[in-house]
């Protein structure tokens, strides 16, 4: 018989009853550190009292009104966000896969508007993760995510990640934009050079095309500046947000330049719930903290510290791990055993770990991580693995 929940996820036997920053607490009782964030959402960690008042507030005064109406809070989250990126208008939704099939539908829209609507397929990289719905499956390209769902969508050309001359020779006449992940999370936590990103805005202006950039990922802070593109001096004409802005609030944005946006006219794109007024004080109150003097440069700090306890381990563990890689808070253990025996493992140390593509273990702490609490999950990540290792596993 069916379990009354959808059995689409491979769970854990573990149920949390509450959260203080970056602790969770086990119905049973037994406390662990995460360094998952619930894969990368928690950015601010668990019962941020800034986000608890913000919320509670905004909950005694109005929910939901629809986008029928003007929605303050949406004009002043995108007033700040178009103020702190290369964009110029914001579309709000509820998740990251809505903010990319927002984007994708804007890459069309605009070669329709401007006159090419021959053009309308996008290149992508392989390796990538785009979200769960039809389109962006089919953007991601990867067969554990496409099978049963035959015919897949059209549009997408896939090659190889940081290869230029594959995505050049890629480029014809139904061309549109090209769309990558400065850092790929579900497919490894693997980053791009700052050189491939510069040749991609280089190859879009050359073609024609749009640049999009999903940083549903690796936005809001994660990687050490508030969005990971600026690290490479690059700016992309689409960019998809969900994740941390949220802090744990479901919310997603797809930001644009008006270029690029100009089709997007009354009617073409929509949203009930995008944007609601919830949504919009907590991702607001976020980014105020985010945006703080000094919050970014200790996300880099902590990064360095993070990812040095990590190279540690990868020299004390030589059979499990082969290496490290990542940026800010998004890192990656490469692991020789199994990535499923690590994660396993973290947790019986209790530490929650997240897997990922090319046999990785995201470790993902959130942004208010401390020193201490790093030098702790590294300690309980070097405890899981001479378990395994102890075990002859």
């Amino acid at each position: 018989m069916v379990s009354a929940v959808m059995p689409t996820y491979a769970r854990a036997d573990l149920a949390f009853e509450r959260g203080d920053g970056c602790w969770l607490e086990a119905s049973d009782g037994k406390h662990f550190l995460d360094f998952g964030s619930g894969v990368a959402v928690t950015a601010l960690g668990h019962a941020h009292p800034r986000l608890i008042a913000a919320l509670t507030a905004q909950a005694g005064k109005l929910w939901h009104c629809s986008n029928l109406y003007r929605v303050p809070g949406q004009e002043r989250v995108a007033d700040r966000l178009i103020a702190n990126s290369f964009a110029d208008t914001a579309f709000f939704c509820n998740s990251g896969a809505e903010a990319m099939e927002c984007a994708l539908k804007m890459v069309r829209k605009y070669h329709d508007t401007i006159g090419t609507p021959e053009r309308y397929r996008c290149i992508v990289a392989e390796g990538a993760f785009h979200g769960r719905t039809l389109a962006t499956i089919a953007a991601g390209g990867q067969e554990k995510h496409l099978k049963g769902f035959d015919p897949v969508v059209d549009g997408f050309d896939h090659v190889p990640f940081g290869n230029m001359n594959a995505l050049r020779n890629a480029i014809g006449p139904q061309t549109a934009a090209i769309v990558v992940e400065p850092v790929q999370g579900e497919g490894g936590v693997r980053p791009a050079e700052a050189d491939y990103l510069k040749k991609l805005r280089l190859a879009a202006d050359e073609f024609g095309l749009l640049l999009v950039f999903d940083e549903v990922q690796t936005g809001m802070g994660r990687t050490g500046s508030l969005f990971a593109y600026e690290q490479a001096g690059v700016t992309p004409d689409i960019m998809a947000l969900a994740k941390g802005l949220g802090g744990g609030f479901p919310i997603g944005a797809c930001l644009a330049t008006e270029k690029a946006a100009q089709g997007m006219t009354a009617g073409t794109h929509g949203s009930t719930f995008g944007g609601n007024p919830l949504a919009m004080a907590v991702a607001e109150t976020v980014l105020d903290v985010m945006l703080e003097p000094g919050f970014l440069a200790g996300v880099v700090k902590m990064g360095e510290l993070l990812a040095a306890g990590l190279f540690a381990l990868v020299k004390k563990h030589p059979t499990s791990l082969a290496s490290v890689r990542g940026r800010g808070l998004l890192q990656g253990l490469v692991c020789i055993r199994p990535n499923s025996e690590v994660v396993e493992a973290c947790y019986q140390q209790g530490l929650l770990t997240v897997m990922a593509g090319d046999n990785v273990v995201r470790v993902l702490p959130p942004l208010i991580v401390t020193e201490s609490e790093i030098k702790e999950g590294c300690a309980r990540l070097d405890a899981a693995l001479s378990s395994l290792e102890e075990r002859g596993l």
